[in-house]
């Protein structure tokens, strides 16, 4: 059977595509081709062209109308181009991809695709590994007949549909799926089970997770937190599997966590998957949320994060807001002839400060990880709350002795 998983993706220039629709305008689509460009270059590839249509709703055939995919092809067959795959940024159905395929003849990779295949390539451990292809395999299962469209089906005498070589082999290859899947999902539940006995082995101490959309610093601010080197890197998802560590403020011990990033579009799938990773945070005491302030649609990200937190756990925590990359932070001015209400991309890092310091009072806090400023004030947020929790586990004469211990 054809090896599905891949976890390299070849230097190649690459195309957009987008679509304007009532439920996302031309902004918001800008947006997310924007963020699906920084995914390609993380991939490894080389966003030269976008095409963006408007449409009430995707074409269920060929996803994009028939003269933009003309246009699309045109630009395509340019050899001066030199386009090895478009990259569409919704993800595409099994009768679209093959639609799309056969008029572009090219490689054809959608959104979630796109984030599997970074996925696999970012993997480290054998669990990291065993939850990207275990996604992978997901995704393709319903997708597994546009793999075998060189092979057709034969139709004997009186119209009846014969069994041919491509259904036979499709229906091979679903059962080789099916079995991939299961036997992943057992050696899923087998880590779990370990990870869970890791996660009970760590005593009664309170457990702060780290979470957020990715590529907000969350890695550069456990690095500050935890005193330990943990990799980061300015690309997106590049970290894929949970560091816990411990860390100690003024003798107070707590465990601290960093998460896998979330990201728009993210498929149900992939966060089942990712399951046995994403337990930390149900587990989790206090969650710090860290925000990109300096994004543009940072505000968006926000509530990305927070939907995809109540999918995972519905149970409300202690959160505290960190807003990052408050060096980066700039502001467009308003001009003065504008009446139009003042948009979000206008106000000053101060105005912002005071809307979300009022709105979240003491559980929110600006600061800059690359920079060092204000780690100082968020330890302090962060020392009261992990107290809060620790006094009621521990009595007062266990916490002095804790701490001793700790010493």
């Amino acid at each position: 059977m054809k090896d599905f998983i891949t976890n390299e993706i070849k230097k190649e220039n690459a195309v957009l595509v987008g679509l304007i629709t009532p439920d996302q305008n031309e902004e918001r689509v800008n947006e997310y081709l924007d963020e699906l460009a920084f995914l390609a270059e993380t991939a490894g590839l080389i966003p030269v062209k976008r095409f963006v249509q408007r449409l009430e709703m995707p074409n269920t055939v060929t996803f994009v109308g028939k003269g933009k995919l003309e246009e699309i092809e045109n630009y395509v067959k340019e050899e001066e181009n030199e386009i090895g795959v478009v990259i569409f940024d919704d993800e595409l159905s099994a009768r679209q991809l093959r639609n799309i395929e056969k008029e572009l003849k090219i490689r054809i990779m959608d959104r979630t695709s796109l984030i599997l295949d970074i996925f696999a390539m970012r993997a480290q451990t054998a669990h990291a590994k065993a939850q990207v292809e275990l996604a992978q395999y997901q995704y393709l299962l319903p997708r597994l007949t546009r793999m075998w469209t060189h092979l057709e089906r034969q139709r004997g005498g009186g119209g009846t549909i014969m069994r041919g070589p491509g259904e036979t082999q499709l229906e091979t290859d679903r059962r080789i799926i099916l079995d991939k899947i299961s036997r992943l999902k057992q050696e899923l539940k087998e880590i779990d089970k370990q990870k869970a006995v890791q996660r009970k082995n760590r005593g009664k101490l309170v457990r702060v997770a780290l979470v957020g959309y990715t590529n907000v610093g969350k890695s550069t601010l456990m690095t500050l937190l935890s005193k330990s080197e943990v990799f980061a890197e300015n690309k997106l998802f590049a970290t894929l599997d949970t560091t816990v560590r411990k860390v100690t403020i003024e003798n107070l011990p707590f465990l601290l966590t960093d998460t896998v990033g979330f990201i728009r579009k993210l498929p149900t799938h992939l966060i089942e998957s990712f399951k046995s990773t994403l337990d930390e945070v149900r587990e989790a005491d206090i969650l710090v949320h860290v925000v990109d302030i300096s994004h543009p649609a940072f505000d968006e990200q926000i509530e990305v994060v927070e939907k995809t937190l109540f999918e995972i756990d519905e149970t409300e925590k202690p959160t505290i807001l960190v807003f990052n990359k408050i060096d980066a932070f700039s502001h467009v001015v308003k001009d003065e002839d504008d009446l139009t209400p003042k948009k979000r991309e206008n106000y000053t890092l101060e105005e912002l400060k005071q809307t979300w310091m009022h709105k979240m009072k003491e559980n929110c806090i600006f600061i800059s990880a690359r920079e060092k400023t204000n780690i100082d004030a968020l330890k302090e947020i962060i020392y009261d709350k992990v107290k809060e929790i620790h006094i009621t586990r521990f009595p007062y004469n266990d916490f002095l002795y804790h701490n001793y211990e700790e010493e």
